[in-house]
């Protein structure tokens, strides 16, 4: 099952986002096929301001423990995030 974690990071963020990003990125490798895809989102300016995770998880359950592990969330670079049951509809390049 596909699960997404949508994340608005909080205001003025960008110095302690940019600092934490090495560890992010060190988890969202440590997941290897559970990660489908993520980016971030971008304001007026093209920076980022929150994220779009994809993770294949068997339960919600499961989908909520990954993101609660992601330094995003552990170091309080999110102002807040949820993850809610996902279906790739168009355009799904694997069938998953």
């Amino acid at each position: 099952m596909l699960f997404a974690m949508i994340a608005e990071d909080r205001p003025d963020g960008l110095e302690h986002r940019l600092k934490v990003r090495p560890t992010h990125l060190e988890h969202l490798d440590s997941l290897g096929d559970q990660l489908v895809f993520a980016g971030p989102f971008l304001d007026g300016e093209e920076k980022p301001c929150g994220s779009l995770v994809v993770l294949e998880a068997a339960s919600l359950a499961e989908a909520e423990a990954l993101a609660a592990r992601d330094p995003f969330v552990t170091e309080g670079v999110f102002a807040r995030y949820q993850v809610r049951r996902w279906n790739w509809g168009i355009n799904n390049p694997s069938g998953r």
